[in-house]
């Protein structure tokens, strides 16, 4: 899968074969549109065929001339959502972690299932204060963020709280190098993965591990992702931070995990996998 180039460009695709189709039901050839907007004759082509992103002005313009104006802020809207999709994370963290935390909250709270795999790191729903505070901290030291790392802590460990309440779902995959790599002091990882032994046992919660030792043949590691229900996933990439909405995309997202929880090992399998772990660590 290639999330950050295939999500986002047919989404443009799609948004620019939309404009073609106003432009073409006004009667107007997109060599006149651009001469009436006073245009470069080919700036119409290329909106239309998602090589240029147009600005909202741009797509005013379209609807102003194409007499639909009455769609331009539906339109605008939707071309905020394509932006939305793929957002580096010096621009989504430029304010500080704390406001990234609270800004999923909304998310979080509606999501019934989620479903969440993981090759690298225990993930944020059953992490420990410790591990969280690691993390954070070394995300503001290696992005050069201003320093709320504390208040970021208390706000990923208040969301939390839906594994506990509510009717919310989690199946989560991991794969078993996310408990081995270390994060943060020994004693960090030892917490982290007591308290991974602990929310295995939780109604709410599925805990499947894909052993080392799995024949991955067929289906190797891939990016972590979070599936909230059949709505959206998100990736965390090196640069950015993706959100993938296309049915069609969400769709194989879901038929990844299903994939991946059949290479899992579940129950007294996966807590042996995580207690050889923690003895490993001395």
């Amino acid at each position: 899968m290639r999330p950050s180039a295939s999500n986002v460009q047919e989404a443009r695709r799609a948004f620019g074969q939309r404009l073609r189709e106003i432009r073409e039901e006004s009667g107007l050839t997109a060599r006149e549109l651009a001469r009436i907007a006073d245009w470069h004759e080919s700036k119409c082509s290329k909106i239309e065929h998602g090589k240029v992103r147009p600005s909202f002005e741009d797509i005013r313009t379209y609807a102003r001339l194409c007499s639909v104006p009455d769609l331009a802020e539906d339109l605008v809207a939707a071309a905020r959502g394509i932006d939305g999709m793929y957002v580096e994370w010096r621009r989504l963290e430029r304010a500080g972690l704390r406001q990234v935390q609270e800004s999923v909250l909304p998310l979080w709270e509606r999501t019934r299932r989620f479903r969440i795999y993981s090759s690298w790191l225990i993930p944020g729903p059953v992490q420990t204060e410790a591990y969280i505070r690691a993390l954070l901290t070394a995300i503001r030291d290696r992005r050069q963020l201003i320093d709320d790392v504390e208040a970021a802590v208390r706000v990923r460990v208040s969301k939390q709280h839906i594994v506990h309440e509510g009717n919310h779902r989690f199946s989560i995959i991991l794969e078993e190098s996310a408990l081995r790599y270390g994060i943060g002091s020994t004693e960090t990882m030892t917490g982290q993965l007591g308290h991974l032994l602990t929310v295995s046992t939780l109604p709410s919660v599925s805990l499947g591990i894909i052993p080392l030792d799995a024949d991955r043949s067929r289906l190797w590691p891939t990016e972590g992702f979070f599936l909230f229900d059949d709505e959206q996933v998100n990736v965390e990439l090196v640069s950015a931070h993706l959100t993938v909405t296309q049915p069609h995309e969400i769709e194989l997202y879901a038929y990844t995990f299903a994939e991946l929880a059949e290479l899992a090992r579940y129950g007294a399998e996966a807590r042996s996998l995580i207690t050889k772990a923690i003895d490993a660590l001395g």
